[in-house]
């Protein structure tokens, strides 16, 4: 299978679960998935044996101040979960607000999927629900609460 039939396949399996799909490169499908379509979103990819789990990341998109030509915007986190076939990258993009910054694990699906669902909670502070494991993973345990370090609003640690 080339690198595009993969993409095709890949947006024919997501179709039910997408908002909206692009195509950033000529190698990569990106697939605007709502939070509660997730789980069935990569159900369908493993059911469909399309590809394996590579990452998740997240990025942060902070509030913006309204302006004169453009209205303010809430913080927003995108998590972006990456799949591979071959030469093919489908990456499913869920975006969360500040305040209602979780998502549903996919671990039973995905064992291996537990580290980047910790990476989650501890860096970007968004709540994996299901993960079966919420344990610090790269931070100390001493870390205080509601402090991301991947957050662009991360300036250090409060002064002691």
């Amino acid at each position: 299978m080339t690198t595009q039939e993969a993409l095709q396949a890949a947006e024919r399996v997501l179709q039910p679960m997408a908002k909206e799909f692009t195509r950033p490169a000529t190698d990569r499908l990106d697939a605007v998935v709502p939070a509660d379509r997730l789980v069935a979103a990569v159900s369908a990819l493993r059911d469909a044996r399309w590809g394996y789990l590579s990452v998740i990341t997240g990025l942060d998109h902070p509030p913006v101040a309204a302006k004169a030509d453009a209205p303010a915007t809430p913080g927003e986190v995108e998590i972006l979960y990456h799949f591979c076939e071959g030469g093919a990258v489908a990456t499913l993009r869920v975006s969360v607000r500040y305040e209602e910054a979780r998502v549903p694990s996919v671990c039973g699906l995905i064992p291996s999927a537990t580290l980047y669902e910790r990476e989650l909670g501890e860096m970007l502070g968004v709540t994996v629900e299901g993960t079966p494991v919420a344990d610090h993973l790269l931070l100390p345990e001493s870390w205080p609460q509601g402090v991301y370090p991947l957050r662009k609003s991360f300036t250090g640690l409060p002064a002691s």
